[in-house]
Formats: structure tokens, C-alpha cells, sequence
């Protein structure tokens, strides 16, 4: 937990990049929380996880992102059946007005090493997260290259079980 304190600390003024499922998480708990279990991409959280994501978010002044993180989000938030559809995208929408997002090419993003193993919504969160911004994911592939490549993250699973 010292060593997640410290990440906090020092990424408290840069940014958080907040991966696929996590910003996810965000979207459907803002529209219901009940929801977040029952629906299929997220019923591996509970309440209680969006509650901590409420807290960790508030602790940065700014929520790091990337197109392709954004589609991916999109295109998992309309599984959702209406109306609660609509509202997620209502909330989807605040949300993208007020987060960072940084564009690469995607030419520039298959460059990454890790491309043919990992993709190009992973190889763009390496190349926009080098030495810049606090990674959180729940992804446990991604977490384990972003350590080996000494890209600070956190795996939102393990914030879980030192806060349940």
C-alpha cells in the first residue's frame, strides 16, 4: 500500500490515464449504480468499486486519455439496453468534455514493441503514459508490460483488495 501512496503522491498533479474498463466502470455507475453488476462488462465490480474510483479520480486534477480507449468505451456502452443506454452516452459525453485526450497515430503506435502482443489501445496508453501520467487499469497483461517497461500503473484489482 506504501508503494500505491507514493504513485498517488506523485502523479497528484500530472493526471491519471484510466483504461477501457475502468473508465467503463465510471460511466455506469454514474448512470446506476445497481447496474454496474448486472451488466455483462462490468459485473465483475461492485458499488462499492465505483465508490473508490470516485475517490482516487477526485485525488488528480485531470483524467488522461485516448481515442482509442474512447471507442472502445463507446462501443461497450451501447450493449447497454435503453433507456439506461442513453443516459450512459449523456454521461459519456460530460465526461469527454471535461478529460484530456491525447491523439497519436496509429502508424506511430504500432511502432511499440509490444504492438503484435498487446494491440493498439494498449500500445497507445504506453506511448502517452511514458514518464508522464499514473496508469490505472484492471487489466492484469497490460499491468504486468507497463512494470516491465517501468511505466507506473496501478491495477485497479489490487487497490480492491487492500480497500474491501
Amino acid at each position: 500500500m506504501d508503494y500505491i501512496e507514493k504513485l498517488l503522491n506523485r502523479y497528484r498533479n500530472k493526471g491519471i490515464l484510466i483504461d477501457t474498463n475502468i473508465l467503463l466502470l465510471l460511466i455506469v455507475g454514474s448512470s446506476n449504480r445497481k447496474r454496474i453488476s448486472q451488466f455483462k462488462r462490468t459485473e465483475q465490480f461492485i458499488p462499492e468499486d465505483y465508490d473508490l474510483l470516485i475517490k482516487l479520480i477526485d485525488l488528480f486534477p485531470k483524467i488522461i486519455t485516448t481515442p482509442n480507449i474512447l471507442t472502445e468505451v463507446n462501443s461497450l456502452t451501447n450493449q447497454i439496453g435503453e433507456p439506461e443506454r442513453s443516459k450512459c452516452f449523456a454521461i459519456f459525453a460530460q465526461l469527454i468534455s471535461e478529460i484530456e485526450e491525447f491523439t497519436l497515430s496509429s502508424q506511430d503506435i504500432v511502432k511499440n514493441n509490444g504492438f503484435i502482443k498487446f494491440g493498439l489501445t494498449d500500445c497507445g496508453i504506453v506511448e502517452v503514459s511514458k514518464n508522464q501520467y499514473l496508469v490505472l487499469t484492471d487489466d492484469f497483461k497490460l499491468f504486468n508490460y507497463l512494470q516491465k517497461l517501468g511505466i507506473d500503473s496501478i491495477n485497479f484489482n489490487h487497490l480492491r483488495v487492500y480497500l474491501w
